[in-house]
């Protein structure tokens, strides 16, 4: 095992082969027209799709606040018949003409 070591030490240490500039076509290397086009049409779709997407975050919101103005309108409405029951008498017609009403002292 060490003599195969050595002997590959020895190879590695010889000459190292220097390497040769050679040209290149630069069709081969190059997206050319078609990488054009497929860059093109990504780059349309994804605007497309950024834009329909904050279209619908923006009626979402505004479905959210015409929602949260009905919840509120309806609260309000509760509470308004809530006050009017507390204040209804079990039945009786105060007038505050009449000569039998009570009098506040």
């Amino acid at each position: 095992m060490h003599d195969a070591l050595a002997a590959l030490a020895r190879a590695a240490g010889t000459a190292t082969p220097t390497p040769t500039p050679s040209t290149v076509d630069p069709e081969l290397v190059t997206p050319g027209a078609e990488g054009f086009v497929i860059t093109a049409v990504v780059a349309v779709v994804t605007i497309l799709l950024v834009w329909d997407m904050i279209r619908r975050i923006r009626r979402g919101r505004v479905r959210a606040d015409i929602n949260e103005e009905l919840d509120a309108q309806f609260e309000a409405e509760e509470q308004a018949a809530r006050a009017r029951e507390a204040t209804e008498t079990d039945g009786q017609d105060i007038d505050p003409e009449s000569p039998d009403a009570p009098t506040r002292g």
